[in-house]
Parts: C-alpha cells; sequence; structure tokens
C-alpha cells in the first residue's frame, strides 16, 4: 500500500509558524535604552581627548610650521620674551634617553616573559612574577627617588640622561614583560609539540618558532612602552640636571634636556613668548607618540604570522 496525502493542490500552500519569536516591546525598549547609556559613555569619554587635541593644536600649530623649531636650538635665544628658537636639543635628548631604556631593558624583559611561560615549572616563576607585579604599581616618582639615592647620589653618578634612563628602565621592564608573556600565551601549543617532536631543542624551538611567531605583539608593546615613557616628568626634573639651550649627545654628562622638561622650564615663565614654546613643545611630544603607534601598528601588521 501506498499512503497518500489528503491535499487539495488548488488551495494556497500555509508558511509553516516561525522558529523564532517576536520580540516583546519591553525588549526592545531595554535594548536601545542601553545602547543609548553606551552610547553617552562613550561620547563623555571622547569630550576631553577631542577638547585636548584641539587645544593643544590650535595654540601649538603655530610654532610647528617653523622650521627652525625641529632644526635649531635655543642657544642665544631669551625664550621668555623672543622667538624664533628651535627644540631640537629637546628632541634629540628625549629620543637618546627613550633609546637607552629600550637597549637596557627590552632584552631583561623579554627573557623574563620567556622564562614566565616556557618554564613555567621553574622555582623562579613565583618571586619574579611578584616583583613584576610589584614594579607595574610603581610610581614614577618612586623610581626616580630610587635612582636618585641609590645611584646619583650613592654611587656618585651625578645628574644625566643615563640617571634618566635608568628611571625609564624600572617604568618600562613591567609593561613589556606583561604584554611579550601574553603574546607567548597566544602562541599556539601545536607549534611548540611540533617543533619538539622533530627532535629540535627547546631552546632552538623557543628561538625559531615561538619568537618569530610573537614578534609582532611583542614589538607593539614595546613601542607602547617607549611611547609611555617618553612623556614620564619626574625622572627628567630630579634626575637631568639643569636643562641646556644646546644639543647635548653625551649621555653621561648633565645639561641634556627632553621635551617634558623643556615643557615644565616653559610653563614656569608667565611670559607670552614661554606659552608659545610649551604648547608647540607639547604637541610636537604629542606628534612623536603617535609617529611610534604607527610604526608600532605597521611593524605589527608586517610581521603577523601569514595566514591562507
Amino acid at each position: 500500500m501506498t499512503a497518500t496525502l489528503d491535499v487539495d493542490p488548488r488551495e494556497p500552500v500555509k508558511a509553516a509558524p516561525s522558529a523564532f519569536r517576536q520580540i516583546s516591546l519591553g525588549r526592545r525598549v531595554r535594548s536601545q535604552a542601553a545602547y543609548a547609556v553606551f552610547a553617552l559613555c562613550f561620547v563623555i569619554a571622547i569630550i576631553p581627548l577631542v577638547w585636548l587635541l584641539y587645544t593643544v593644536i590650535s595654540k601649538g600649530a603655530g610654532a610647528l610650521t617653523d622650521p627652525n623649531w625641529w632644526f635649531g636650538d635655543a642657544y642665544g635665544v631669551d625664550t621668555t620674551s623672543e622667538y624664533g628658537a628651535g627644540i631640537s636639543q629637546a628632541i634629540v635628548g628625549s629620543l637618546i634617553q627613550a633609546a637607552i631604556a629600550t637597549i637596557i631593558s627590552v632584552p631583561i624583559a623579554v627573557l623574563t616573559a620567556i622564562m614566565l611561560v616556557e618554564y613555567p615549572t621553574s622555582r623562579l616563576v613565583r618571586p619574579v612574577t611578584f616583583m613584576v607585579d610589584i614594579l607595574a604599581g610603581v610610581p614614577s616618582i618612586v623610581a626616580t627617588i630610587f635612582v636618585f639615592g641609590v645611584f646619583v647620589l650613592g654611587l656618585a653618578m651625578g645628574q644625566s640622561a643615563f640617571a634618566v634612563a635608568l628611571a625609564m628602565i624600572l617604568l618600562m621592564i613591567p609593561i613589556v614583560v606583561r604584554s611579550t608573556e601574553e603574546m607567548l600565551k597566544l602562541v599556539p601549543d601545536e607549534l611548540r609539540e611540533a617543533s619538539l617532536a622533530l627532535g629540535i631543542p627547546k631552546w632552538k624551538t623557543i628561538l625559531r618558532v615561538v619568537v618569530p611567531t610573537a614578534l609582532s605583539g611583542m614589538l607593539s608593546g614595546i613601542f607602547l612602552a617607549i611611547a609611555r615613557v617618553m612623556g614620564e616628568t619626574a625622572p627628567v626634573l630630579i634626575l637631568a640636571g639643569p636643562a641646556s639651550s644646546q644639543v647635548r649627545v653625551n649621555p653621561f654628562e648633565s645639561g641634556m634636556t627632553s621635551l617634558p622638561l623643556f615643557i615644565k622650564d616653559m610653563w614656569a615663565s608667565s611670559q607670552a613668548a614661554s606659552s608659545f614654546y610649551y604648547w608647540g613643545a607639547a604637541l610636537t611630544l604629542i606628534l612623536v607618540i603617535a609617529v611610534l603607534n604607527i610604526i608600532a601598528a605597521v611593524l605589527s601588521k608586517a610581521l603577523a604570522p601569514k595566514t591562507r
């Protein structure tokens, strides 16, 4: 026997009932209210940033249009009453201090992060993790006072750009350690296991497989740490010594200025010319940090693992 359906083909086909329930009016209202709250919070958060950028750009853009601003210095110019001085001495000083801090802190921080991730059973993991957490919460003024007491006074090193870099190192290490640690944890364990299964030693697996895979994220963390310490004021105020109006390149001598120190010195004067300089220097510092962030983004994208 063959079963037949008692259906009249001339009748219109009835649509099956929808599997989805109609969203109630109350749920739609609550959803829109939550969206409005989130949008309001975003606007409240973005207003100070836009206001800050507008103020700095409107008051500092005039200084940046002068070519002498970038390539000249302030030697022989009374910056409290005269215009036309450059700040190359502050730009060069900031870059030298950041470069010294980066060269010393990055290897230490990266190796520390590798130990924490790749050798989790080591007895050093717990105390090192504890110290990194403590160091991450240390204010810049505390790190500065430590360097001043131990190195500047205790070891008679004197005020210098190198002393500033030492304080920056204490601030950079926990940032780089944490960012590198997170990037290394994102590397799939399958890559490590495949390399070890081929008989490759663990240290070579770390250097040839793990680190290259996480390199893009590691570089982003490093550049963000550099951008953070370049804006610190406490180290340069206490450890740099009297600021020079000329370009100084010897990090072991006193007098090397930087952008935060230049801004502070100009702000201390109430003359109209001084406000021209400190607004221009503030905008210059923002641009330098923005360039570092752009470089970090470009390198991160260029060095990211290619997937098909």
